[in-house]
């Protein structure tokens, strides 16, 4: 009779605990802000710190759902004293491929070209000087590829291959340089500063490299004619991580 009692008691145990529905996971998403942390909104089903530049303190913006400090700059007419901005900072020239078409580098500090319009270059231009892409400039100089444009240098944030707003008009330059160059091929080198190991900066500089051809071939650029090569640390500019963070572009 004791083992019958056990066996009945073991039985309805099993029932018990097997009628009793799973419950259910809670959702990690939301409905609406109300179901957020304070501070968060609710963005498809996903609680973040923003939706636009206003849900954010004064000197923020809104990016990808988190606020971040707002950039010191997005071009270089935003920059004064000579200075180009580089990845949202304004810096330092450090060669006049950074200063636009006709600009010259001098200690640290651009010297722009002189804008102009073929009605104009007669009053606007030095006596040796052409009207080249809305500027006055000195073609006969040379230089890498087609006389009249010169690669620009493209700058990173810290730990980042992200396009900054900043470099998209070095880029639609270099776009129009190479589509002045038909038939020329372009090694895309990325670099890094000498922060991480040196696996890491191979894989970032890579990435680096990488996004500058991806946006490039979105430009319209052919992708077989860009070369990506990752040198992560091994150059250095040798004028600090600033100008470090970066991917050079030329022609072979």
């Amino acid at each position: 009779m004791r083992y019958v009692l056990i066996a009945a008691g073991a039985m309805l145990l099993a029932m018990s605990l097997s009628g009793c529905p799973k419950k259910k996971a809670k959702d990690p998403g939301c409905k609406s802000s109300d179901d957020c942390a304070e501070d968060l909104v609710c963005v498809e089903n996903k609680c973040q710190q923003c939706t636009t530049d206003g849900d954010c303190e004064d000197g923020e913006s809104c990016n990808a759902g988190a606020c971040e400090a707002k950039p010191e700059c997005s071009a270089d007419a935003d920059c004064g004293d000579g200075k180009v901005c580089k990845a949202g900072a304004c810096t330092a020239c450090a060669s006049d491929g950074e200063c636009g078409p006709g600009g010259k580098c001098s200690q640290g500090a651009c010297e722009r070209a002189t804008a102009c319009t073929e009605e104009t270059v007669e009053n606007d231009c030095e006596d040796d000087e052409d009207c080249v892409d809305g500027f006055c400039q000195r073609t006969w100089e040379g230089g890498g590829g087609d006389a009249s444009c010169t690669m620009q240098v493209v700058y990173f944030g810290y730990d980042d291959s992200s396009i900054a707003q900043s470099e998209r008009d070095r880029l639609d330059a270099n776009s129009a340089c190479i589509g002045k160059n038909p038939g020329k091929s372009v090694y895309v080198y990325g670099h890094t500063d000498e922060s991480g190991t040196d696996e890491y900066n191979i894989a970032l500089s890579e990435r680096r490299a990488r996004s500058v051809a991806d946006y490039l071939a979105r430009l319209g650029v052919d992708p077989g004619v860009l070369d990506v090569v990752p040198k992560g640390e091994a150059e250095l500019s040798g004028q600090g991580d600033e100008q470090d963070r970066r991917v050079e572009l030329e022609f072979h």
